[in-house]
């Protein structure tokens, strides 16, 4: 799932303002950074630094998806190396087991009869009751 695009309302407000602003006088100043020309930089730097942002996201999702992408070929590849080791060798070889796999006689099987008698046997109670 990409990543939300960061967009901002104060830069959106400050656009408005400032052809408000324009529109009285070009070159309206208040004293020290209060003018308009100060105004209009401040709102180029945030929107080249929102812009380098999304861009950021927009490369941040793409590597994202590669990353995915390869985990599942890798994942497959080592899955197709593992049947490929059982077929040439079987699944009851060290050969296998060295591979990852887990031997065949090794497996630990239970039977429904075995784990129905686990599940409803109960502990003896003893008596706990003191004098």
């Amino acid at each position: 799932m990409p990543r939300q695009k960061r967009t901002c309302r104060i830069l959106e407000k400050a656009e408005i303002r400032a052809a408000g602003l324009k529109a009285i006088a070009p070159t309206l100043d208040f004293g020290g950074t209060r003018n308009v020309n100060n105004m209009t930089q401040l709102m180029e730097q945030l929107r080249t630094k929102i812009d380098a942002y999304n861009t950021a996201l927009s490369v941040i999702d793409s590597y994202q998806t590669e990353i995915e992408e390869l985990e599942k070929t890798l994942g497959n590849l080592c899955e197709e190396m593992l049947i490929g080791v059982a077929f040439q060798y079987g699944k009851d070889s060290r050969e296998y087991q060295m591979a990852g796999g887990v031997r065949k006689s090794e497996r630990i099987r239970r039977n429904k009869a075995s784990r129905s008698k686990t599940g409803t046997e109960e502990l003896p109670k003893q008596n706990t009751q003191t004098a």
